[in-house]
């Protein structure tokens, strides 16, 4: 416990020692001492110490292509771009057809604006594997940012057809039509995706651009200001001090 507050308390160096001597987790602990283990090994650049300290977790050989995987998952969240491209290209050299490896680079070449190269490791994940709808929908947004509205309406099309159940493909089908002017269809996957998930702020925005273009201006206004309350609510407010 003292090894979590010290986490939490941003001393990630002091809670080590404490983490390491704690090898049993218990319903007590809440959680696994691993993985904050992990996580301070990442933010004291431990990163082959967090990867044994996440393959612990996961059950994974520490010099596995899926221990390798699943450390440039964290990476990547920590925003430790080179290192998670590093690891993720460890484990494809480990096992070539590790599926979401080329999906997890690229998601790196993303966060890192390389758009050209995210394409085309999500492209190589597709062919690896065709029936996962969050590929397709990366896809999608990696050729929405290139700008080729024409692939990303393909891209998005697939993976609702895989993942119908996913607003994310919704949305974006929606922000691309608007970008091919043709905001009445955008509006029909957008009005899906509202009904879907009403407290998305993201989709009332799109929906207010697409009733403005129609002319729709009093639905318009609705979905903007429903846009700006969802956007203020999810603020982190600052404590009133007494």
């Amino acid at each position: 416990m003292r090894g979590l507050t010290l986490f939490r308390l941003s001393r990630p160096a002091d809670a080590i020692p404490l983490l390491e001597a704690a090898h049993n987790w218990t319903a007590q602990t809440k959680v696994d001492p691993s993985y904050v283990l992990g996580l301070c090994y990442l933010e004291t650049r431990l990163y082959d110490k967090a990867r044994a300290a996440f393959a612990s977790q996961y059950g994974f050989p520490p010099e596995s292509a899926s221990a390798y995987l699943l450390t440039a998952r964290m990476l990547l969240r920590r925003e430790y771009l080179p290192v998670a491209q590093e690891f993720a290209n460890k484990a494809l050299v480990l096992d070539p057809q590790l599926p979401l490896a080329h999906a997890l680079l690229g998601e790196v070449a993303m966060a890192g604006g390389h758009l050209d190269e995210a394409i085309e490791q999500f492209e190589k994940e597709r062919l690896r594997n065709p029936l996962d709808g969050s590929v397709y929908d990366r896809l999608g947004d990696a050729y929405t940012r290139a700008g080729d509205y024409t692939k990303a309406q393909q891209s998005l099309q697939r993976a609702l057809l895989l993942e119908p159940n996913s607003t994310g493909p919704y949305i974006l089908l929606g922000k691309v039509l608007l970008k091919k002017q043709d905001p009445v269809n955008a509006v029909m996957y957008l009005e899906r995706a509202e009904a879907m998930d009403p407290r998305n702020s993201m989709t009332h925005s799109l929906l207010g651009q697409a009733y403005r273009t129609l002319g729709r201006m009093d639905e318009a206004s609705r979905e903007t200001l429903t846009a700006q309350q969802l956007q203020t609510a999810s603020e982190p407010k600052l404590e009133t001090i007494h």
